[in-house]
């Protein structure tokens, strides 16, 4: 039987360029068009408008090689091209070939790159590939990293960091009361919930990395600066809300509220304490200027105390709540305003939240750390948010040189 060359299919019609209602008008052939060519350019143009774009009407691409491609947003569904030049990358698919209206199991793939996430188109070469807006945070060694505790199992716990996976916290990986060295016997693992229960909250670090793509982390909290929190408050800002920096822990004096303990996970969560002597989660007081604890192996035993995992909070006066209230808003402020946050960006909008709301509220306001004056003349208490705390992050950034 002979075999018969078909010549090749013209290559389909990819995305017209509409930059304005004219430039539209101006693609007709002489200005001699029919009824249908009129109702599918209208159509064109109505849709390009609810998609919004310059001059009401959306941009859209007739080839992949402009600069612009790295800013264009996809979503879920959306056909990125159907140039067979290109290669599918991260967060795309190529269907496969339809056959009567139905996709054909055994068909086929097409040519056509079809996005699956919601994010930011990017080419490298011949490669397509998106990058989602909003991603869970991805471990890495030796992350300080802030959990809860989601379920107790043998000799281990599972606590989740806002990962793809839960974190594994072995019972050889904690430190036990009274600072002592020794193996695990069956004794601790009857009181394992002595330890850590559901739902607590801890602070630890990144040991190690396992699975067959080291998604899972494994944690420890083999050091007085890590363990349980208590005393504080919990404010969530998402994965790269935080920006990876030489110390994650600090200590901010409060105007009338006393220290102030900030603990910044690079995973998005952010604790904010009461500072007492033994820090935000039973370390000791004395820290470099790392924030790493400096206590000896010898003097363990008598800073890790039997209170490192006790559940009950201390008292803290109303001038410190205050404090911490203002605080977890600066860092709400910033969240909202796209800042990351780091030390010194944190520090800097809650001095300017301060010197603003001396300016707002007067200068006969005083703050005796039992009857703390917080309401203006309106009887309005004194927020950072919306619009006010947009002048406090930017009163901030000024003071540091951002702007």
């Amino acid at each position: 039987m002979p075999i018969q060359i078909l010549p090749p299919t013209p290559a389909p019609s990819y995305y017209t360029t509409v930059s304005s209602v004219d430039d539209v008008d101006n693609t007709s052939d002489d200005d001699s068009m029919d009824e249908d060519d009129e109702m599918d350019m209208d159509t064109l143009i109505s849709r390009a408008c609810r998609r919004g774009g310059p001059c009401g009407v959306k941009k859209l691409r007739t080839k992949l090689d402009d600069d612009s491609l790295s800013t264009s947003i996809v979503t879920p569904g959306e056909t990125v091209t159907q140039d067979p030049q290109w290669m599918r990358g991260h967060g795309t698919y190529i269907p496969l070939t339809a056959t009567n209206g139905a996709l054909s199991t055994a068909g086929a793939p097409t040519t056509t790159i079809i996005s699956t996430l919601a994010g930011t188109l990017i080419k490298t070469n011949k490669l397509l590939s998106i990058s989602p807006l909003a991603t869970r945070y991805t471990p890495q060694i030796g992350d300080l990293v802030l959990g809860r505790i989601h379920s107790v199992q043998t000799k281990r716990w599972l606590v989740d960091i806002t990962s793809t996976s839960l974190a594994v916290l072995l019972l050889s990986s904690i430190n036990l009361p009274g600072g002592i060295l020794r193996r695990r016997t069956a004794a601790d693992e009857l009181q394992i919930r002595g330890f850590f229960s559901e739902g607590d909250l801890l602070v630890a670090e990144v040991q190690s990395l396992m699975g067959p793509e080291g998604g899972i982390a494994s944690l420890h909290t083999r050091s007085l600066r890590y363990g349980k929190l208590r005393n504080g408050t919990l404010v969530v800002v998402g994965g790269g809300g935080v920006v990876r920096g030489r110390r994650h822990v600090w200590t901010i004096t409060t105007a009338g509220g006393g220290e102030v303990d900030v603990v910044a996970g690079v995973n998005g969560w952010i604790w904010i304490a009461k500072s007492t002597s033994n820090g935000p989660a039973g370390g000791s007081e004395k820290a470099g200027g790392d924030g790493k604890v400096g206590v000896s192996i010898t003097r363990l035993e008598e800073e890790s105390s039997e209170g490192i995992y006790s559940s009950v909070n201390e008292h803290i006066s109303p001038a410190t709540r205050r404090e911490i209230a203002r605080l977890a808003q600066c860092v709400r402020a910033m969240v909202r305003w796209n800042v990351p946050v780091d030390e010194a960006g944190l520090n800097a909008i809650y001095e300017a939240s301060v010197s603003e709301e001396l300016e707002v509220m007067g200068e006969g306001m005083e703050v005796d750390g039992e009857r703390p004056a917080v309401h203006g003349e309106e009887g309005g208490a004194y927020w950072v948010d919306g619009e006010r705390g947009r002048e406090v992050v930017e009163r901030g950034l000024r003071a540091l040189g951002r702007n």
